[in-house]
């Protein structure tokens, strides 16, 4: 065994989710991360329910959950991921959203449905961190982007 292999920690719960990230209800979009791998790779799990405010206006008589929302929704899943791994440095005083690239909305998601997002890290430099992602139901991508943050401790 050596010492370079990335820790992986099994899954996040929601209390484990608060400590890391900044965001509540109601724009805290991920219930639970799972597979997390390091700073590598994860899945966060979010629960899509039909008393969430967006379905009120978005859309009435067909709710169906915003796009951004899915995307924030990766960022926040990757953004766990990234202060999770990074703890030994100290917890970051905010995670900033920097950038989305490539979103492809494929489907719509709506109440009832388990969105899945996995992410993947594709660089990082410093305090900055680029992931891919995919939003799946039921295996079906939903919704795909790029996107990047920056860990702020100072």
């Amino acid at each position: 065994m050596t010492d370079t292999a990335p820790e992986t920690l099994d899954s996040a719960d929601i209390r484990r989710i608060l400590e890391l990230l900044p965001h509540r209800y109601p724009f805290l979009l991920v219930d639970k991360i799972i597979e997390m791998r390091g700073d590598e790779s994860c899945i966060g799990i979010k629960n899509v329910t039909f008393n969430e405010p967006q379905f009120n206006g978005h859309f009435p008589g067909h709710p169906v959950m915003p796009g951004v929302m899915l995307i924030e929704g990766m960022a926040q899943t990757a953004g766990a991921l990234c202060v999770a791994s990074n703890l030994s440095k100290g917890k970051p005083k905010i995670v900033y959203f920097m950038t989305i690239d490539n979103a492809k909305f494929r489907r719509p998601v709506g109440p009832g449905d388990v969105v899945e997002y996995h992410m993947r890290k594709l660089k990082q430099r410093a305090n900055m961190w680029w992931f891919r992602g995919e939003a799946k139901v039921d295996g079906k991508i939903a919704c795909e982007a790029e996107v990047s943050a920056m860990l702020v401790t100072e």
